[in-house]
């Protein structure tokens, strides 16, 4: 199965491309699936037609979903909200409010994301095309996994225990809501969903990003931290799509100031992401709306390639080794060398760039190394292991 995850700043067009692109994969006879993870859903008004929260068929080998949020909801996380939400009014929140209050930030696009694995079991699919959130959203959906794998590590476990053991102590003294086994085995279940969906995002075999840019200064800032922040959870990046160029067929004077400073951001486009591939696509005459326009789009796109295809294939995260010496490698482009910041905890190596942080597992021939140094060069960081001394 090949997923592919289309991401941007919002109203760069990703919605466009991304059902461009799930067309044209259906086109070349690959049964596809497109979804948002959006809780503004705009994929029917892109293909203009009524899609629900059930796959619907949109043409020929081509299914499109807007996701039921609140089904997926009561499915992984309705136990744990419910205690959160008697909690909060035992604390003397409204009930209605605290109902509402024990939805956890960003758990109603996170609940979008479980699909994919749900689609991927089946097998019905050969193709899952992801319209994702603005970037912003997009990152901290993709690094919640992360998140949460060291929280369900540290302090899950502990938390269980300690609840075991205090459970009739706190029942017999107050009437506080004391999480049941079902809290903690529905919250288990949804962490090990979480876990499975970032395994499948990360698989270089089956999963890429693809970055959708306007030839505009801010846009192009926000496409660099963007591209930092997937490469630091290891995300892979495929393609660039440069959208929205205006062409030279256009005489108008009045546009001359912006083709001049589209040529001077694309080429900068080119300079930032390489060696990773940009696809221009340029400022269509019309709406993009309906069937007959996104074929259109995915035509000028693509061309003659395959949409499923890998653009490009890069490491994200490398080990060297010479003379009883390792270094690891792992790819920061667009980083300055004081937002990095570098902590050891045993096995882990925890890594954080601006607000953004990741729990690297080492891997076992570094495990009991001890770090020797550590530098930030060629837009990556690379971090010295010895032999000659291990980890305290």
């Amino acid at each position: 199965m090949r997923i592919i995850l289309c991401t941007g700043k919002g109203g760069v067009g990703k919605t466009s491309i991304a059902a461009a692109t799930a067309l044209r994969a259906a086109e070349l006879g690959y049964r596809t699936i497109v979804l948002s993870t959006d809780s503004a859903h705009s994929l029917s008004d892109s293909f203009d037609v009524s899609l629900g929260g059930e796959p619907q068929l949109i043409a020929s080998n081509l299914w499109g979903q807007e996701t039921n949020m609140s089904q997926t909801l009561r499915a992984y996380w309705d136990t744990v909200r419910n205690w959160m939400a008697a909690l909060l009014a035992w604390r003397g929140m409204d009930e209605i409010i605290a109902d509402e209050m024990a939805i956890l930030p960003g758990m109603e696009e996170l609940a979008n994301l479980l699909y994919i694995t749900h689609y991927h079991d089946e097998g019905d699919y050969d193709v899952i095309v992801v319209d994702c959130a603005p970037t912003g959203e997009t990152l901290r959906l993709l690094s919640f996994p992360e998140i949460l794998r060291w929280w369900m590590g540290k302090i899950f476990p502990a938390g269980r225990r300690a609840v075991h053991m205090l459970r009739p102590l706190v029942k017999f003294a107050s009437d506080l809501p004391v999480p049941g086994e079902e809290v903690f085995d529905s919250a288990e279940s949804l962490f090990s969903e979480l876990n499975r969906i970032q395994a499948l995002l990360i698989d270089p075999e089956k999963a890429s990003m693809r970055l959708v840019v306007n030839p505009e200064k801010m846009v192009i800032k926000e496409a660099q931290r963007t591209f930092t922040y997937l490469n630091l959870y290891g995300y892979r990046t495929d393609l660039v799509i440069c959208n929205r160029l205006i062409s030279d067929e256009v005489k108008d004077p009045y546009f001359d100031y912006w083709k001049k400073n589209q040529v001077e951001y694309y080429s900068l486009i080119e300079q930032c992401f390489a060696p990773v591939p940009i696809l221009p696509l340029p400022l269509f005459e019309r709406e993009i709306v309906g069937v007959p326009m996104l074929h259109t789009m995915g035509e000028i796109l693509y061309g003659n390639d395959d949409p499923t295809k890998f653009f490009f294939h890069g490491p994200i995260q490398s080990i060297e080794g010479e003379d009883g010496n390792y270094t690891l490698n792992l790819a920061l482009p667009f980083t300055a060398k004081g937002d990095i910041g570098l902590m050891r905890n045993n096995n882990e190596l925890i890594v954080q760039v601006g607000d953004f942080r990741r729990n690297i597992i080492l891997p076992n021939v570094i495990r009991e190394l001890a770090i020797i140094g550590a530098k930030f060069e060629d837009d990556g960081l690379k971090i010295r292991f010895t032999k000659e001394q291990t980890r305290n």
